[in-house]
């Protein structure tokens, strides 16, 4: 890395690794990005059409909640008809868990402390264990054991870590290290100081997540400064982006995140300026369309959008493909100018704007793929 350029690298925290299917987490592998259905499990085409929508939108783990037998019944069907990692949601009764990974589960979500006796657990972890299932061990502010929250007075990074070390010590006692651990809170200033603490009290890949953000703008605010304030100290391994919304937004907007960290690139990234009485074309509407068309695009193809040539230029020289506007909208400017690896190319009217960038990033995107594919065959 060049040093005009070092101040963008982020050294990640050094954790061990683990399988959650065909997905490793933690060590060197890609930082992955989770999700939840919010379907009723049990109904098994909804529930299998939700996970593939979020598999389109580049997840590459889901969780599905189980919490009764009918639950448990239908993941075995669900985990045949789906291609993503299934990590099964269990609170409380142990035999879930055993279900659970019996129907084929990559990954059991469970506290070990909260199931019963270390008889129970121990058939939790033989059953993970004879099925090739890992664990996260998830604590949340709100459901800490009452002796945690006596003993500190109220949710704290304290008690928090001290909850999570007490659920690995439950596994480790039983020689299962296959896990990862969770310290979510819906307090941003908390799930933050919890897991800075935690990433230092041991060496478990960590999954990250500022739990019950809310809806799709503040909770994906609460989420970029949260998660993302992490991911900056080099913390984290996998996340799931909590909204009150369909699972697909969540990857969405927990990619978007990766790639403004430079940590992870999928999709078209866009680089678009705020539009001015300078701009040469409708900016705000180009780019919501743009969006729109070039949702499907999984190659990593950055785009600058700009509406006139004061930044324009310059935002060019940095993207594969940019747009700069010229003159005027009110004058109906028709030569806005068009950047192919940030030299200027041609032009384009207003009027074929969207169209034509749609073909230059989907053309852009076909390379990159041919390229990916020529040096896995090489």
């Amino acid at each position: 890395m060049s040093a005009q350029r070092s101040y963008r690298e982020i050294k990640r925290r050094v954790s061990r690794q683990i399988r959650v299917g065909s997905v490793l987490v933690g060590g060197d592998a890609p930082i992955s990005v989770q999700t939840m259905t919010n379907t009723l499990t049990p109904d098994i085409q909804g529930t299998i059409a939700q996970i593939q929508s979020a598999e389109e939108a580049g997840a590459d783990l889901v969780r599905v909640s189980c919490p009764d037998t009918d639950s448990t019944a239908a993941l075995a069907t669900i985990v045949k008809n789906v291609n993503l990692p299934i990590i099964a949601d269990i609170h409380f009764h142990y035999m879930r868990g055993i279900e659970a990974a019996e129907a084929g589960a990559a990954c059991l979500r469970i506290n070990p402390g909260n199931i019963g006796s270390i008889d129970k657990v121990q058939e939790v972890v033989k059953a993970a264990r004879d099925n090739g299932c890992s664990m996260r061990i998830g604590v949340n502010a709100a459901s800490l054991p009452r002796n945690l929250l006596e003993k500190y007075g109220e949710p704290c990074p304290e008690a928090m870590v001290e909850s999570a070390l007490e659920h690995a010590k439950i596994l480790e006692d039983l020689d299962f290290r296959e896990f990862k651990i969770s310290v979510k809170a819906s307090d941003t200033f908390l799930a933050v100081a919890s897991y800075r603490a935690l990433a230092a009290a041991c060496d478990y890949p960590l999954h990250l997540g500022i739990t019950e953000a809310g809806g799709i703008r503040g909770g994906t605010v609460k989420s970029a400064i949260g998660i993302g304030a992490l991911l900056w100290d080099g913390i984290g391994d996998t996340l799931r982006v909590s909204l009150s919304a369909a699972p697909a937004e969540e990857v969405k907007v927990g990619f978007e995140i990766l790639k403004a960290l430079d940590l992870r690139h999928r999709g078209v990234r866009i680089i678009s300026c705020p539009s001015c009485a300078r701009q040469g074309f409708d900016v705000v509407k180009t780019v919501e369309i743009l969006e729109e068309r070039l949702s499907h695009v999984r190659e990593p193809v950055s785009l600058s959008v700009m509406g006139c040539v004061v930044n324009g230029p310059g935002e060019a020289r940095e993207t594969d493909i940019g747009l700069t506007g010229a003159g005027n909208l009110a004058k109906a400017a028709a030569k806005n100018q068009v950047y192919i690896a940030g030299e200027a190319d041609h032009h384009v009217d207003n009027q074929s704007i969207v169209d034509h960038l749609v073909k230059l990033v989907e053309e852009k995107a076909a390379e990159l793929q041919a390229r990916k594919a020529a040096e896995k065959k090489g």
